[in-house]
């Protein structure tokens, strides 16, 4: 089998579109990034309507990228975990539950934080 990585360094500009064609594999494949994607959507014309000030746009705005990060992260888990093993495995079981947990965690800090900072 080829390996899919090319033996010579790749060029910025490939780096640049193999990351842009990863963030299209996650909005195509991942029910849940469309989920993120519309709640940041939400929270950005919210940002919007009360005008929030430039720390407040700096805070919400690492929210997001933290949480997309994290759904980026997991999707790719899922993704060589049934690369490695289709068949039930324990090990991978609770790999892609730590990875579940960490978008659980990113996305209820981020609410608490939304709530800081749209509320106080």
């Amino acid at each position: 089998m080829a390996s899919p990585f090319p033996r010579q360094p790749r060029s910025w500009a490939r780096k640049f579109g193999d990351a842009l064609r990863g963030c299209g594999i996650a909005f195509r494949r991942q029910s849940s990034f469309w989920v993120h994607a519309g709640c940041a959507v939400m929270v950005l014309a919210a940002g919007l309507w009360r005008h929030l000030l430039a720390w407040q746009w700096c805070i919400v705005l690492l929210c997001i990228v933290a949480v997309l990060t994290a759904e980026m992260l997991n999707t790719a888990l899922e993704q060589l975990a049934q690369a490695v093993d289709r068949d039930y495995n324990p090990h991978l079981r609770d790999a892609l539950d730590m990875g579940s947990a960490a978008v659980l965690l990113a996305a209820a800090g981020a609410v608490v934080i939304g709530a800081v900072v749209f509320l106080l």
